[in-house]
């Protein structure tokens, strides 16, 4: 389901993302460098460390150029599927799934032949096949791949060990995106309970834990419960972590969303502010989670009625979207889709139709045919549609929706009635007409 909400559920791809910026100079040009290296050397320079490089390095503008050379770089490099593991990173931070998807699998199948099944770096390519289908909305894959993780994490690391927690909210993300609330609700739980075991009380893993809990209670509209678990993550991240930590930034978010659901807009925009106000000192203005907050404070003005404000930050958006992600990235799916439906508030049918066949064009190159946002795509046509007198265009594409909802989502996920029921509205309206 398409929306502007905070995913609680990808802390660790936040914090692979955040580099801090402080010192960002006015106009800055990126660039791409592309090589071979150990995971070691990877994370090394992550955390803003040196390493020796003892081979040619490309550097380039260009992306594409940078992972082609570093491609390339395999043929002559012992460390193949550590190459292969770190292209799966890049492409899974662009959002190109599928060629994630291809060199984790690369990675594993060398794992598999060269180490025991039960080694720590086979469970990590489990964890991030894992992690991948559920970003493709592959719920069941995602699932069975996140408990290989488990099983072998409880069998060497013992029940209480911090990986085992970091699987347990792994999974519980995936029920959360399944609509499973009861069951993300419990395996969080889980996390919180080997979390406090296994780190104490003050870690900043517990306050993430107790932001995922916030968020489904969110989700399942306990707005009270919600916001009690969001305050206790910001306390304790204000406490462990200063007032300009990246995670009270999202802290500030997930309490945005809150309030913004339970219809509190100011208090929503003013939580978005901090946020806004913490992620530009922290990365600098030309970042992705900058786009993602824009899209947030459109959304409250989207709620408010207030339809030229929330375009506005839809388009600053998509244009810091495009500018840092790329134009086939997910996010910038999402937030043509808020585009789109903006337009179709405001009764601009033509242009709303535009940014949702931008949008299924882009959620079908990304994310396949059978991911719960071409389901919603496909429904935002058909409601464009249906507000133009065109029933039985509209019926189409409400039947197309309902049957990637039947494939993707559970039985029981609220969308596969709704459709259900909007397509019997429709049934009965173009039978009465005849």
């Amino acid at each position: 389901m398409k929306s502007c909400q905070i995913s609680h559920a990808h802390d660790l791809h936040d914090q692979l993302t955040l580099h801090s910026k402080s010192n960002r100079r006015e106009s800055t040009l990126t660039v791409y460098r592309g090589q071979g290296m150990i995971t070691e050397e990877f994370e090394k320079l992550k955390q803003g460390g040196f390493v020796s490089m003892n081979s040619f390095l490309l550097t380039s503008a260009n992306r594409a150029i940078a992972v082609q050379f570093a491609q390339q770089s395999m043929n002559q490099d012992p460390n193949i599927p550590t190459i292969h593991n770190n292209l799966g990173r890049i492409y899974n931070a662009m959002g190109d799934y599928t060629k994630a998807l291809t060199y984790y699998e690369k990675t594993l199948e060398f794992q598999l032949k060269t180490l025991d099944s039960n080694h720590p770096s086979v469970t990590t390519t489990y964890n991030n096949i894992g992690a991948v289908y559920n970003a493709m909305g592959d719920s069941s894959k995602a699932l069975t791949y996140f408990e290989k993780t488990l099983e072998v994490d409880v069998k060497t690391l013992g029940p209480n060990h911090p990986s085992v927690a970091t699987t347990y909210k792994n999974i519980g993300a995936v029920y959360n995106a399944m609509g499973d609330y009861s069951e993300a609700l419990t395996y969080f739980e889980k996390t919180l309970e080997v979390d406090l075991k296994a780190l104490g009380p003050n870690h900043p893993s517990v306050a993430t834990t107790y932001k995922n809990i916030g968020a489904v209670y969110n989700d399942v509209g306990d707005y009270s419960k919600a916001l009690t678990h969001y305050e206790k993550a910001l306390e304790l991240d204000l406490k462990a972590l200063g007032p300009t930590h990246p995670f009270v930034a999202l802290t500030y978010a997930g309490i945005g969303a809150v309030y913004n659901a339970m219809g509190d807009y100011s208090k929503a925009l003013t939580h978005y502010e901090k946020n806004l106000e913490l992620r530009l000192k922290i990365l600098g203005p030309d970042h992705s989670l900058v786009a993602a907050t824009y899209k947030c404070i459109g959304l409250v003005y989207h709620d408010m009625g207030e339809y030229s404000k929330a375009l506005t930050y839809y388009e600053k958006s998509l244009e810091l979207g495009l500018k840092t992600l790329g134009p086939n990235h997910p996010l910038v799916a999402t937030t043509y889709y808020c585009i789109g439906l903006i337009h179709n508030d405001m009764g601009d049918y033509s242009k709303a139709l535009t940014y949702y066949e931008k949008t299924l064009e882009l959620d079908l190159k990304t994310l396949g045919p059978h991911h719960p946002s071409v389901a919603t795509t496909y429904s935002g046509i058909g409601g464009v549609y249906y507000a133009m007198g065109d029933p039985s265009k509209a019926l189409t594409f409400f039947q197309r929706a309902f049957e990637v909802a039947e494939k993707c989502l559970p039985s029981s996920h609220p969308d596969i009635d709704k459709y259900r029921r909007i397509i019997c509205k429709i049934n009965d309206k173009l039978i009465t007409h005849f």
